[in-house]
């Protein structure tokens, strides 16, 4: 499991990542909106570079920690 800082703010900020991260096959992923830093957790075998750009052409940030 991979855990990401993220400035994914609200649900509308999901729905907007969504298709992006579908995109990664096989993985398992979900925004903590209530932890401080918007963690994101992301479950299976994708590459931190590959969730970063996924993120990035969404508009968004992910910063591993």
């Amino acid at each position: 499991m991979k855990k990401f800082k993220t400035n994914v703010k609200c649900g509308a900020c999901v729905a907007a990542i969504t298709p992006e991260m579908n995109k990664l096959e096989k993985a398992d992923w979900k925004v903590d909106l209530t932890h401080p830093d918007r963690v994101m957790t992301v479950d299976g075998d994708i590459s931190t570079k590959d969730i970063v750009e996924a993120m990035e052409k969404s508009g968004y940030k992910a910063e591993q920690i």
